[in-house]
Formats: structure tokens, sequence, C-alpha cells
């Protein structure tokens, strides 16, 4: 039984920027002749380097991929920092997608929040100071700038063929969308999301009653100001706001316990050497669960635009032509059955 059977069967089931994509890149396209129908493409944006659920979200990319159920094109860290990407190249190496490409910011947001601090990950080693982790990237100083990657893996793929699960920053996106044409694609950064992005899966907002800054935005507003303003307002968005996640929360000796066969798993070794029981909740893995399992096991609004405010909080307003919808937070039953697919990553070796 599929992990999407199994789920159904456990829970029987500019002061404001308009995401209305102002561009004047917002042209009218022509459809493709033939409609992607593969197994989803995946591009992962992340800050990994700081909470610990960036690491679940990356681990169940490359569980997916091995079941053939997707395709992991690329991880692009939003955090500055080498050592945020050498991060990334530990979970690569050690799920054996070493290949895979990492972009990293850089001018991106200066100093933000730390929340669980893993950045030494790379550098563990074993009692006889034996690299712990291997590692496929020797100099991360060489890696591409995010955007840069972003126009080099969109520009190779067929039209609307890409679903990116943005987990972070907004600041990659915003210089992507920025770009202009270059040795990859003549198209301009919003020309080239409006060809190939099918799908943005994207950890931000809160949508309730009474709305709460989002940190991903509000660590940058310059960034998502330009998101909202630029992202084509005919390319779709599932939010997985903060509510959402709510509620699903891994605990310490949970991640250690289901990991029992073996030390040496670089997430069983964050939790066994950093304090983790921070109410860290299980927020980014739904943006990947989203991509990938389609979007029966959840509850989406109706579509709608989307305002940025100046204070980080974003306001939907219901709309039969807007991009945007937001996953709806489930009862009990519902989240123990979203922590359960995360869990049972863990339990595989």
């Amino acid at each position: 039984m599929n992990i999407k059977t199994w789920v159904l069967a456990a829970i029987l089931i500019c002061g404001t920027s308009v995401f209305t994509a102002c561009s004047s890149d917002n042209i009218d396209i022509p459809a493709t002749a033939q409609e992607y129908t593969g197994v989803p493409q995946v591009i992962l944006d992340t800050d990994i380097g700081s909470s610990t659920d960036d690491l679940f979200a990356l681990e169940m990319l490359h569980y997916y991929q091995q079941q053939g159920r997707c395709k992991l094109l690329g991880v692009v860290v939003d955090r500055e920092g080498e050592d945020c990407a050498a991060c990334a190249d530990v979970m690569n190496t050690y799920f054996n997608n070493g290949d895979v490409p990492i972009g990293l910011v850089r001018n991106g947001i200066k100093n933000p929040s730390v929340w669980i601090d893993y950045k030494a990950l790379p550098t563990y080693t074993k009692g006889d100071d034996t690299p712990m982790f291997a590692r496929s990237i020797s100099d991360c100083s060489a890696l591409p700038d995010g955007w840069q990657l972003y126009r080099r893996l969109l520009a190779a793929q067929p039209d609307h063929s890409v679903s990116i699960c943005s987990i972070g920053f907004t600041a990659c996106l915003a210089q992507l969308l920025e770009s202009v044409g270059d040795a990859y694609s003549p198209l301009s950064g919003v020309e080239l999301v409006r060809h190939k992005v099918k799908c943005l899966y994207l950890q931000g907002g809160s949508f309730g009653q009474s709305p709460e800054p989002d940190y991903n935005f509000l660590q940058g507003m310059g960034f998502a100001k330009t998101f909202f303003r630029l992202w084509p307002s005919d390319v779709d968005i599932i939010f997985a706001p903060m509510e959402t996640g709510n509620g699903i929360e891994y605990l310490p000796e949970q991640v250690i316990s289901d990991v029992s066969w073996t030390d040496y798993h670089p997430i069983k070794q964050v939790y066994m050497t950093r304090n983790c029981n921070t109410g860290q909740m299980m927020w980014d893995p739904l943006t990947v669960i989203n991509a990938v399992e389609g979007d029966d096991l959840f509850t989406l609004t109706e579509r709608g635009t989307v305002v940025l405010n100046d204070d980080g909080t974003v306001i939907f307003t219901p709309s039969a032509t807007g991009n945007s919808r937001f996953q709806m937070p489930g009862d009990d039953a519902w989240r123990s059955a979203m922590l359960e697919i995360i869990r049972n990553v863990n339990k595989i070796h």
C-alpha cells in the first residue's frame, strides 16, 4: 500500500504588494502542444542550517526519488553561507544523490534568525577523526548563485513541468524573477517561470482570522515584495501556511528512536548534538508531500489573490481568476497521518 492510500484510509477523507503579477513581462504565451505528464520534477528552495524541518523535507524528496515518484532537479540554498550549502551536500550525498546540483544565495538576507544551529554538521567526525559524512562538493565557493541555478535548471526542462518547493526565504526567487536572458535562455526570469513552472508550493503566510507576520517574508521584506510583485499571475501557487503545520510535532525522542538502526544518520546526529526541543513543527515537509502526492491529501481553499502587507502579514481574497490557494488546517487524525508519513521515511534503512 503506498503512502497516499494509507493516509486516505487513515484520515477518511506598493505599501502592499498584490499577487497578480504587475510585471510588463506578463504577456500571453500560447500553451504547449503537449502537457507534461511525467513524475513531478522538483526544485527545493531552502534556508537549511536553522530549522530542522528543512532537513526532513529534503530527506523526503530523496525518498520519493528512490521510489521513482519524483525527480529532484536541484537544491537552491537561500540562507547565506557555504556551511549551509555544505549541509545540503551532506544530505544529498548520504542519500546517494551527490550529483544533485546545489546553488547558493549571495547578496541575500544578512544575518537572519537561527533557531537550531546545525551548520557544523559537515565537520562531524567519528571517533578516529575520519569524517562522519561523505561529501560530493569539495569547494562550495565554486557553487553558482541560486538564481543562476534556477535559470540553468528551468531552461532545460519541458514546459510547465517543474514544481518548486520553497521552504525558506524568497531571495533567490526574487533574483530569478529580476533576471534577464543569458546563455541558458533568452527569456527573462518572469517569462522563464511562466514557460517552465507548473506550480510553486510555498511554505509561508498565516491566513487565520488573526493573521500573524510571516517569518520567511519578514526576514527579507524587500525580496518578498519583489517576489509578490513579479510572480506571474498565470502560474499556480499553493501556500502551506503556518497554522496548517502547527501541531505536527516530531519530537526529538521520536526522531532518535525512529533512526535506531544507526547513529551515523545526518538528521539523527543533529538531534543528538543540538537542542531540537524548541517547538519545531513539520511545516516544510507539507510542501513536498503536496508536490509529490498531489492535492487529495489536503483540503485546499478556492482560488484567490494574496496581498503582502508591510508588516509581513498576508491577506487572501477569493477570486475565480486568482492563481493562489492555501492548505487548510486538518483535524488531529490528519495531523497524525502527516506525521506518520514523515516518520516512516526515517524508519527505512
